[in-house]
């Protein structure tokens, strides 16, 4: 007898049907093709286990499985349950009139209770967009699977609520979220505030234009001097996340297994901020079974690169595509997966070996060699790649004793929010922009253009500083936003002169231990 059941492969975000064909007939043995994984392949010693803690018996019949289509990799545990619905089908335990309007995935335990699995809610998409009635899920995988409308998705605890279900038993009712409703009640609250941060109300500005226009930024300070602290509350002056951005930024974290359970969708700004003992694999993506990084779980969102001259040379420097391309492709000799990684890089550094270089409560003990060395290990290539560079200097007492709070971070948001509306009317015509800090050469020519004076300044602070030809895309991106913080529909003089004020610090020349500060 042939049975079918329906589930779903996961490759990147990419999400196929599968076909799980069960054929019985007379023989004692079991065959699984369709380049099933070793955990696919582990799945007939789960499922006996689980029939026969539930009262079933494994059928002493000749079972041959196919995963159709043959010639996509089949990976994880997730295939337990449609395997063992297909070969309870093909014995005649489960009645076959459900099978093709439902798609089932799940991983057994050996007394039949459903674990979770990784992507449940991409897999949930394929099926609404294969016109399927319904997908069964388990229970700890429901709130993420529930949040697309259109489908009934049940959440099921046991094997043998699966077996109920598609036998007709009507008691069990699809989960419904009301997606909305929880995703705005939820975008607005945050632990941290940049009320509780005093004084500091250069680097402020900084942190509120990078934010307006979505540009990378990199803070240089002494230890203490609160960068840590500034950039965790970079996340609360941030535009909320639109319902698209949320949907692919929560499919990104449901197919690294990252969602808790009592999470339907992504509310906030992903804050990633790895260790700086993070290898390249752990940051850009990648390894066997190939899963999304550290760049990929940033997506619409901030990196935190905490004491970045600490992290190897080259985990920064394969940095340097995603940032301009905002999309990771992976290629092995077994796989390819594109995962997409547009996201804020907040960067953080000591200006010296010991910290306390160019701070005047504290005398630096190391050699221009060793702060030269030590600024050495970021690239200029990668500089070139951070639009905003200020440097931070510790609080003094006096402002650290007021007791009153600084601005709140609604007050920075609504500026920002006003100024990102601005960008969003500007680039409506161009597909895939929708900052600043997107616009190619091209749209820089018509939307940031200096004029004389502007431009005049602009030629003494390249020869000068000795920037870059990216450097001056910088400066005019930069420039721009702060023309529409202002509400200024040209970039003037002093939007420019603040802007080069954020390339200031020799960080592109590699001249920084002998600057006079």
């Amino acid at each position: 007898m042939l049975v079918k059941t329906y589930t779903a492969a996961v490759n990147g975000l990419d999400v196929n049907t599968v076909t799980v064909e069960v054929s019985m007939s007379r023989g004692v043995q079991f065959h699984l093709t369709g380049l099933a994984d070793t955990a696919v392949k582990e799945s007939y010693d789960r499922i006996k286990a689980a029939l026969i803690n539930n009262g079933f018996k494994m059928p002493t019949m000749d079972i041959t499985v196919n995963l159709a289509p043959a010639d996509i990799k089949k990976e994880g545990s997730g295939y337990d349950l449609p395997l063992a619905v297909g070969i309870l089908s093909a014995n005649g335990k489960v009645e076959g009139e459900r099978l093709s309007q439902y798609m089932l995935v799940g991983e057994l335990g050996l007394d039949g209770q459903l674990q979770p699995v990784r992507g449940a809610l991409p897999i949930a998409i394929r099926a609404r967009k294969e016109k399927f009635k319904g997908l069964i899920v388990p229970q700890q995988n429901i709130r993420e699977a529930a949040v697309v409308n259109q489908l009934e998705v049940y959440g099921m605890e046991s094997l043998m609520d699966v077996i109920r279900f598609l036998n007709g038993d009507d008691s069990y009712q699809p989960t419904i979220i009301d997606t909305r409703r929880e995703f705005y009640e939820q975008q607005l609250h945050f632990d941290c505030d940049f009320s509780d941060v005093k004084g500091q109300e250069s680097v402020k500005r900084a942190l509120e234009v990078a934010a307006a226009g979505g540009h990378n930024l990199i803070m240089i300070g002494p230890p203490g001097s609160g960068k840590s602290m500034l950039a965790k509350r970079l996340p609360s002056i941030l535009p909320p996340l639109s319902l698209a951005e949320s949907l692919e930024t929560t499919q990104i974290h449901s197919v690294a297994g990252k969602l808790s359970r009592d999470t339907s969708l992504i509310s906030q700004r992903p804050f990633r901020s790895p260790h700086h003992t993070i290898s390249q694999v752990a940051l850009v993506g990648g390894g066997n079974n190939p899963q999304p990084g550290e760049i990929s779980l940033a997506h619409n969102g901030v990196l935190f690169l905490d004491e970045m001259p600490e992290l190897s040379r080259s985990v920064l420097e394969v940095l340097r595509q995603p940032l301009e391309d905002r999309k990771i492709s992976i290629s092995r000799a077994k796989y390819s997966v594109e995962y997409p990684c547009s996201f804020m890089l907040v960067a953080s550094m000591n200006p010296c070996p010991c910290g306390y270089y160019g701070d005047p409560t504290h005398h630096c003990v190391c050699t221009p060699g060793q702060i030269q060395r030590y600024m050495n290990k970021i690239s200029g290539p990668l500089l070139d790649r951070i639009d905003i560079h200020c440097e931070i200097q510790a609080v003094p007492f006096k402002q650290l004793s007021e007791m009153q709070p600084g601005e709140p971070s609604a007050a920075i948001r609504e500026r920002v929010i006003a100024a990102r509306k601005i960008q969003e009317e500007r680039f409506k015509p161009f597909k895939g922009i929708h900052c600043n800090a997107m616009m190619t050469e091209r749209m820089l020519h018509e939307f940031a253009e200096p004029d004389a004076e502007s431009l005049d300044m602009l030629r003494m602070a390249m020869e000068r500083l000795k920037l870059s030809a990216r450097a001056y895309s910088r400066i005019l991106k930069v420039a721009r936003t702060i023309a529409d913080l202002a509400g200024s529909e040209i970039v003037q003089a002093v939007h420019i002169a603040e802007a080069i004020g954020y390339r200031n610090l020799n960080l592109d020349r590699g001249d920084w231990a002998e600057r006079g500060i």
